[in-house]
């Protein structure tokens, strides 16, 4: 059903505590800038600056926890002081001009290489099965390899994934996040908990849709217990099959997660910052298992069941996003490479002015402006015609 009164991008809207301006998000974008120590720069800020905007969300890009959750060259890091510090001046800088701003904290799992692992070790995941020759990583050196089988998690070692989240959400606070998005999509290790054609463990980890949602929940109760419900948020993609992270019934999935997050809110007398999905659209044609059709029937169903504020991402024109949130399909969506482009993405679908196309042989490059900070502005385009 359609919403009765009229919304779209450019309505404001209550999300928890905050007001905002609009319902246009940045969307958690890998940038790979991060080039010491995994540490947040000044080019960061002013990357994030440029994209903010008084009363708009900012979800940054994934922010490991440990060197164990890493898996690409120069991401940052939230699991030292060093890390505080440095993501401080960002966001400072997002403040400044009005912001909101979340840290989305990730966890790779089996998705990285010996070479980003502590002593070289094997990759951690719920089982020992390896991502496909599909796929491949991004090496320090920035060749491109396959991804190695990764070693199956004792038991005993998954309090320390939980402590390893919550420990990145208590410093997220620390140096100044408006709160936090738990990255539990994309093939990434909660993903892999949840998936089923992954997840083969027989412990209280494996097996039935409750023990596979047993690590979500268990990272969910940790950071809400150290930062407060309305500070966190939570990414799913129950239908994406990036990095092999294939289930065989994605709708029940979905809307199993769902219905434990509704409870969960009950229970803790309160609401998550928000829930945001992945369209399959995000895919290759030959890439996905469910046509376009199927997938947002999919996360239109997950919606309706949400009670609370839900979030769309993945492959959104202006358009696209103005009909999603007029009938009522999302709440807010979020844009990655439109707004990784354009700087002012929110000015220009205001104005309906033509948009920067983005360089996507510069997404991951380490240069702090080269593809990342000089996408120009309306206003410096016309100058440069002037």
């Amino acid at each position: 059903m359609a919403n009765t009164e009229s919304v779209d991008l450019f309505s404001p809207y209550k999300l928890g505590k905050f007001n905002l301006s609009h319902r246009i998000a940045l969307s958690p974008m890998t940038r790979c800038r991060a080039i010491n120590n995994n540490t947040a720069n000044e080019a960061m800020a002013t990357y994030y600056a440029q994209r903010t905007t008084p009363g708009g969300l900012l979800i940054t890009e994934g922010t490991i926890v440990s060197l164990v959750g890493n898996g690409y060259p120069c991401v940052p890091g939230i699991f030292t002081d060093e890390h505080v510090e440095g993501w401080k001046k960002v966001t400072e800088a997002v403040h400044a001009k009005g912001g909101i701003i979340l840290c989305q904290l990730w966890h790779v799992g089996r998705a990285s290489h010996h070479a980003f692992q502590p002593g070289g070790q094997a990759p951690v995941s719920p089982s020992n099965k390896p991502i496909s020759s599909r796929w491949k990583l991004m090496m320090p050196d920035d060749s491109m390899a396959e991804y190695p089988p990764p070693r199956a998690l004792e038991t005993s070692e998954i309090p320390g994934i939980v402590e390893e989240f919550r420990r990145g959400a208590v410093n997220a606070i620390r140096a100044g996040f408006d709160g936090i998005e738990i990255h539990g999509a994309q093939g990434y290790i909660i993903d892999q908990f949840l998936k089923d054609t992954i997840n083969d463990r027989t412990d209280e980890y494996g097996g039935s849709l409750e023990n596979r949602c047993r690590l979500l929940m268990e990272i969910l109760e940790a950071i809400v217990s150290a930062i407060g419900i309305e500070r966190t948020a939570l990414r799913i993609s129950p239908a994406i099959d990036y990095l092999d992270a294939i289930d065989t019934d994605p709708l029940g999935l979905g809307l199993g997660i769902i219905d434990r997050l509704n409870k969960f809110q009950e229970n803790h007398g309160g609401k998550l910052v928000h829930v945001h999905s992945i369209q399959p659209r995000i895919m290759a044609a030959e890439e996905k298992l469910w046509s376009e059709d199927e997938g947002a029937h999919l996360l239109k169903k997950i919606k309706r069941a949400y009670q609370g504020t839900f979030i769309s991402s993945g492959g959104y024109t202006k358009q696209l996003g103005m009909a999603a949130v007029a009938n009522g399909d999302t709440d807010l969506v979020s844009y990655g490479r439109l707004f990784l482009a354009n700087p002012d993405l929110v000015n220009r679908f205001k104005l309906d002015a033509p948009l920067n196309k983005y360089n996507r042989a510069l997404f991951y490059t380490h240069d702090p402006v080269v593809g990342y900070t000089d996408y120009p502005f309306l206003e410096e385009e016309s100058e440069g015609n002037a």
